[in-house]
């Protein structure tokens, strides 16, 4: 038996990227809540994520889903040194801006601008696009996780130079290429999956 492909003919998809909240839409059938088994809800690490459609959807593979979740919650909220959270969330929302990817591009450009405190120069970067200059330290941010986007190869010495250059230490140059390499991948598997619809409107 194959999965039923899910339409949303309905579905205006938004165009704009933005820090307000974008909800997503899967193509395939997530689990329903209350068909989720222990082992789902260790696979989601936190219980909340039970009501996210796309966690549920990948909670179809746990044993997959709780690599990703653990992989993503040490790159973002592993207080251990390295980058300033801002800064990860910020190359997190240049790949995103990149890729196209609307949802994940609002969600980590929030982040950025509540870590950062600089909610206009996030603001710029969904605007404008990669090329918005938004100071020395975060262009190199900027520069380091589009070239890991376009073409991972790209990613040199001048790279890592421009980010020692602007005070960020080993562990923080090694983290913002963490939080550029595991976005391309996550992008990427958002979009396959599903896409991105407007704010759901309360009743």
């Amino acid at each position: 038996m194959t999965d039923a492909i899910l339409t949303h003919p309905e579905n205006v998809e938004p165009v704009l990227f933005t820090r307000a909240k974008v909800e997503w839409l899967p193509w395939l059938e997530p689990l329903a809540e209350e068909a989720l088994t222990p082992r789902h809800i260790a696979a989601l690490v936190e219980a909340a994520r039970a009501k996210s459609p796309y966690f549920r959807l990948l909670a179809r593979d746990p044993d997959a889903l709780e690599h990703r979740t653990r992989t993503d919650k040490d790159i973002f909220y592993n207080t251990q040194g390295g980058a300033p959270r801002a800064e990860r969330e910020l190359a997190a929302t240049v790949v995103s801006r990149l890729n196209g990817c609307i949802y994940c591009a609002s969600v980590h450009a929030r982040f950025a601008a509540t870590y950062g405190k600089r909610e206009e120069d996030v603001d710029r970067l969904l605007a404008e696009g990669v090329k918005a200059g938004l100071g020395e330290r975060w262009n190199a941010v900027i520069a380091a996780s589009v070239a890991l986007t376009e073409t991972p190869s790209r990613f040199g010495p001048e790279h890592v130079d421009a980010l020692r250059a602007s005070g960020l230490d080993d562990l923080g140059i090694a983290d913002i290429i963490h939080a550029a390499a595991f976005f391309n991948w996550a992008n990427r598997l958002m979009l396959s999956l599903g896409e991105a619809a407007p704010p759901l409107q309360s009743a």
